[in-house]
């Protein structure tokens, strides 16, 4: 058979199984309201938490940029594409973040990959909270170390099994925020228990960063956890800092080993200067506006109450990740076909991102959004749930 008749059954098989992904086309910026495939929706599927996506300040950093740096970046960071921008944004991420240096990467998933393979090898071991993000997971293949995974958020398990570990090297890892089910890891108990077996403790923090803490600073800062604490913290900038790219914070030593030795920062080019500037607009705008996460607070309250008022299946998260839990993949996909000929757009998360079972509609809130927008997604919750749609049906 040639390729598509070899391909073609899985295709079948996945609509079948309401397990099928589809995109989407905007045709307008990143706003609560969008334009998508042609019909205006009220969007709950963002990630960018703080409505900075189309901030004119951002967008003017990326003009000014773009003139004086042009628009690529023509090389990786260790040829000729390491510009002022970028080292600036290095140097203010580290001051934010209280460690001695960050360093970039292209994006989230690139930093992960490129942060765990260097630092881990054959005869080491990583250990994985179960829920952790695809990106961490493909990150201790990519190493080739053991891969253990600890129950989610179960410090007990993950003490057991360091406990049992005589490996070189041992690295724990978690998101800070979970990207699915808006929950928080422990990391002050981590940390402790990372400590007191040798192990070092690497946070992705891409769902935090900017959204929790004094000023954003991320969930580490928040717990309490220093660089001794946490060795290892990573964050996106293309979520509430409404840009793009990523960052590693730690030590001098870290940062070093990682521009000597990770492959996904090495062998790729830098993002472009202007998405530099962006972030770096956007920092600024952490440091001096936190009515914006004030007001996201606001809004994640009154949603919460008003689910609560209705009795839906909301998982515990007081992010603004808040995931409805409806069980099968195709109850997920009919609400949230349902809730877009409303005109509201809703993310239908399927297995193998979620569990078999624990198919959801992920809800996501940022500043940007009003109460009156909160008000109409639950009044057609409501009404969906009047119509026996919101029933948890299990795969």
């Amino acid at each position: 058979m040639n390729l598509d008749e070899q391909l073609q059954p899985a295709l079948e098989q996945r609509k079948q199984r309401y397990l099928y992904r589809q995109r989407r086309c905007l045709q307008s910026s990143q706003q609560p309201t969008l334009q998508v495939d042609g019909q205006p929706c009220l969007s709950f599927t963002s990630n960018d938490y703080l409505g900075l996506a189309s901030h004119p300040q951002l967008i003017a950093a990326v003009q000014q940029a773009s003139r004086s740096y042009g628009v690529g970046s023509g090389a990786s960071h260790l040829v000729s594409g390491h510009s002022e921008l970028h080292q600036q944004l290095e140097q203010q991420l580290a001051i934010y973040t209280g460690r001695q240096r960050t360093l970039l990467f292209g994006n989230g998933y690139m930093a992960n990959l490129g942060v765990i393979s260097a630092l881990l090898e054959r005869q080491d071991v990583v250990f994985e909270d179960r829920l952790n993000h695809a990106s961490l997971l493909d990150g201790g293949l990519l190493s080739q170390a053991r891969i253990q995974r600890y129950a989610h958020n179960d410090v007990v398990d993950l003490e057991r099994r360091l406990s049992q570990c005589a490996a070189r090297r041992r690295l724990v890892v978690c998101d800070g925020v979970f990207s699915m089910d808006g929950d928080l890891a422990p990391l002050r108990q981590l940390a402790v228990i990372s400590k007191n077996h040798g192990a070092w403790l690497m946070v992705d923090d891409a769902h935090g960063f900017g959204v929790l803490g004094t000023q954003g600073k991320g969930t580490a800062l928040q717990q309490g956890l220093d660089q001794s604490d946490c060795p290892i913290y990573i964050a996106t900038l293309g979520k509430a800092l409404g840009a793009y790219g990523a960052f590693v914070a730690g030590s001098e030593v870290l940062i070093e080993t990682l521009i000597q030795q990770a492959r996904t920062y090495i062998y790729t080019t830098a993002m472009p200067p202007a998405m530099a500037a962006a972030a770096l607009a956007g920092l600024q705008l952490l440091k001096c506006e936190s009515w914006r996460q004030d007001q996201l607070q606001k809004l994640i309250s009154t949603f919460k109450a008003g689910a609560l008022q209705l009795g839906l299946p909301l998982l515990p998260s007081d992010t603004p990740i808040q995931p409805l839990l409806v069980g099968s993949a195709k109850t997920a996909i009919t609400i949230s076909n349902a809730l877009q000929q409303q005109g509201i757009l809703v993310a239908a998360i399927r297995p193998p991102t979620v569990p078999k079972g624990r198919s959801r509609l992920r809800i996501s809130l940022s500043a940007s959004h009003t109460l009156a927008q909160v008000d109409r997604l639950l009044s057609a919750l409501a009404s969906l749930q009047h119509q026996g749609l919101l029933s948890e049906e299990l795969d």
